[in-house]
């Protein structure tokens, strides 16, 4: 199992509008692809130097070719509908994870 970690920091200026289009419509369209499973968000507590609101996004996925498979078909038309609706508004990077474990009581 992978995980796709998108870490985001949101100017404050949009950041409202911004949580409830990640919340309503991109989340959402990202699992409607059927390359993930499940998605989570949660905001990043420490405070910036460069200001905003930081938050990671992971969606996970059950394998490599699957995450690839993302990246071929559908990330570039879902990372441009981010900079048509906020351009210069928010930074982004993206990390892969590899699950080692996990345990749920």
């Amino acid at each position: 199992m992978l995980i796709y970690n998108v870490t985001i920091n949101i100017d404050d200026t949009v950041h409202e509008q911004w949580l409830e289009w990640m919340k309503d419509k991109h989340v959402p369209d990202m699992l409607a692809t059927g390359k993930f499973t499940h998605a989570k968000m949660v905001k990043v507590l420490v405070e910036e130097d460069m200001g905003g609101i930081t938050y990671s996004i992971q969606y996970t996925t059950k394998n490599r070719s699957t995450l690839e498979a993302y990246y071929k078909e559908d990330a570039d038309r879902l990372r441009a509908d981010a900079q048509k609706m906020f351009p210069n508004k928010f930074v982004a990077f993206r990390t892969e994870l590899e699950v080692v474990s996990q345990q749920i009581p």
